[in-house]
Parts: C-alpha cells; sequence; structure tokens
C-alpha cells in the first residue's frame, strides 16, 4: 500500500461506505475494528492535516496537523455508522485533550472525520448522547471535522496487532481495548475473534 494515494480508500465498493475515526494510537483503533462483523477493511493513516503524504516521522512530531486515524470500509447492511461511533465512544477517552494513556500530543487526538451531512449529524447526535448519558466525569473534547484526505500509513503500521500481539504495547495498551470490546460489543464480534 503506497501512501502516494491518499485516496485510493476513499471510494468503497458498491454498497459499502468509508468511516474515518481518530481515536488515539492507530494500532488501538485498527484491532478494535478489524473484529467487527460488517467491516471489510480498517487502514491506519494520518489525516486531518494540511501536509501532503506525510511520513510517521512527521506525523509524531505533532506539528502536521493530522492524527494517526482509521479508514473503516463497512457493510451499513451489517454493521450501522452509529454502532460503529459507540464502539468508538466505548474503547477509547473521548475526554482528555490530545492524549490517550501514555501517547500525548494533537496527533493522539479523539476526533470524526465524516464524509456526508448524515455522518455529520450522526457523529453530533451520538456525541450528545453520550454527553447527556451521566457515564462520563469531564466534558467530551472529540472534534468531528469534515473528512478531506487520508494518507494511509507505513506498510509496516497495518494490521500492526496481528503481526505484534505479544509485544509489551500491545499486551499492555491495546489487549484491555480487545477485552472491552467483547464484555460490551460481543455480538458484534467477528466469530473468529471471540
Amino acid at each position: 500500500m503506497s501512501s502516494d494515494s491518499p485516496n485510493e480508500r476513499n471510494t468503497p465498493a458498491t454498497g459499502l461506505e468509508t468511516a474515518t475515526l481518530a481515536g488515539g494510537c492507530f494500532w488501538c483503533t485498527e484491532a478494535v475494528f478489524n473484529r467487527l462483523k460488517g467491516v471489510h477493511e480498517v487502514t491506519s493513516g494520518y489525516t486531518g492535516g494540511d501536509m501532503e503524504n506525510p511520513s510517521y516521522g512527521q506525523v509524531s512530531t505533532g506539528r502536521t496537523g493530522h492524527a494517526e486515524s482509521v479508514q473503516i470500509t463497512f457493510d451499513p447492511q451489517v454493521i450501522s455508522y452509529d454502532s460503529l461511533l459507540d464502539v468508538f465512544w466505548a474503547t477509547h477517552d473521548s475526554t482528555t485533550l490530545d492524549r490517550q494513556g501514555a501517547d500525548v500530543g494533537p496527533q493522539y487526538r479523539s476526533a470524526i472525520f465524516y464524509h456526508s451531512d448524515e455522518q455529520k449529524r450522526a457523529a453530533e447526535a451520538s456525541k450528545s448522547r453520550l454527553e447527556a448519558s451521566g457515564k462520563l466525569n469531564s466534558k467530551v473534547v472529540t472534534s468531528i471535522e469534515p473528512f478531506q484526505r487520508f494518507y494511509p500509513a507505513e506498510d509496516y503500521h497495518q494490521d500492526y496487532y496481528a503481526a505484534n500481539s505479544h509485544a509489551s504495547y500491545c499486551t499492555i495498551v491495546i489487549d484491555p481495548k480487545i477485552r472491552k470490546l467483547l464484555r460490551g460489543f460481543g455480538e458484534d464480534v467477528k466469530e473468529e475473534y471471540k
């Protein structure tokens, strides 16, 4: 996969839709969403900034405006956009600005990048429901931004958890997110991941 083609994944196959979410480290977010029924592909990458074709090293400085994010190709007949948002809220901290655990900087911000007016309305309604639920002790800081361009990350970032599940970062940071997914959304998880 080349980072020279930022929009190659912006047009999914007929009947499929695209969601773009940033919830901290893209290794974590990718591992969570890959497990959901109806999700066809999850690509780790960068979005939300102005720099074209950024590298991981550039994004890691926190000065490109890009967030580590995932682009999800999904079948809305199997899993709805609202359901993806429910998983998004439940598997990361939406109340801490520019931080997820030990990962700090604007590249780790919480953001929803909408692809349509319908997605924008769904994201705003979902965020409002979460804020009104009383489940959180702090205000939600997740931004809701128009999608512009997505740049796939370098190949070694793709399917990182699948290839490195025994690495310490994966066992300490990603495994708890997957357990949370299984507890809260077990019926939505693909059989091979149960």
